[in-house]
C-alpha cells in the first residue's frame, strides 16, 4: 500500500522527532507496510501557517527536509497532474491544500493517511490502519 501523509500526521512525526521518535505509532505501521511520501504542499502549509503564528511547531519547518531525508521519507513535488487529478467526489472542505493533497493522492495512486474527519470518509483517504500492541 502506498500512503500519503497529511498535515495533522506530518506535524505528528515531527513532534516525535524531535523527542527521539520513542514510541511507535501508525505512521510506523505505515512505514512497514507500504510506501510512505509526504508532499511538498504539507511543507508549504505548515511554513504559511507557522510565519503567521497560526501554527506552533516543536521542530522547525526549515528542519523538516532533513528530518524526511534522515526518515527516509520522499518529499514529491507538486506538477500538474496533481493539479488536474479528479478527487471526486467533492470533500467537505473549502480548504485548497487538502484539495490538493487529495489531488496528489488520485494522481499518484495513494491513500491519503488523515485526522482530518471531513477528509476521513473520502474513498482516497485511508481509515483502517491496525496499531501494533507492544
Amino acid at each position: 500500500m502506498r500512503f500519503l501523509l497529511d498535515t495533522h500526521y506530518a506535524i505528528e512525526l515531527a513532534d516525535r522527532y524531535a523527542n527521539g521518535l520513542n514510541e511507535p505509532d501508525l505512521l510506523d505501521w505505515a512505514q512497514e507496510n507500504g510506501e510512505l511520501i509526504i508532499s511538498i504542499a504539507t511543507l508549504w502549509e505548515v511554513a504559511i501557517k507557522s510565519r503567521l503564528g497560526k501554527l506552533p511547531l516543536r521542530l522547525r519547518v526549515e528542519i523538516w527536509p532533513e528530518m524526511f531525508a534522515v526518515l527516509e521519507i520522499p518529499v514529491l513535488p507538486i506538477i500538474d497532474r496533481h493539479i488536474l487529478a479528479d478527487i471526486g467526489p467533492e470533500p467537505d472542505t473549502r480548504d485548497p491544500f487538502d484539495r490538493l493533497l487529495l489531488g496528489v493522492a488520485s494522481a499518484e495512486s495513494y491513500r491519503l493517511l488523515t485526522k482530518d474527519r471531513r477528509l476521513a470518509g473520502h474513498p482516497l483517504a485511508w481509515r483502517d490502519i491496525p496499531l501494533k500492541k507492544k
